[in-house]
């Protein structure tokens, strides 16, 4: 079960990165792109945690729901001038 796990989290990384390609593609901003890709890697981390909740990948998978959270927080600042 966990190499299946480990797998789908590789996939969804994989998907993640080609998600944010085609917004970025398409959209010409990188703040976008830059949220779907957050959102595949929250996504791929919460899988490698249903696998095998170490402490390794309880941390991996706590950054980046906290760069997640920073880089959404510094997308609603307002923006000064």
């Amino acid at each position: 079960m966990t190499t299946v796990l480990d797998l789908a989290a590789l996939a969804t990384t994989a998907f993640g990165l080609v998600a944010a390609a085609v917004v970025f593609a398409e959209a010409r901003r990188l703040v976008p792109a830059l949220a779907v890709l957050l959102d595949f890697l929250t996504a791929a981390g919460l899988l490698r945690l249903a696998g095998d909740p170490s402490w390794g990948t309880i941390a991996a998978a706590a950054a980046v729901i906290a760069v997640r959270k920073l880089v959404t927080a510094g997308l609603h600042a307002p923006r000064p001038g």
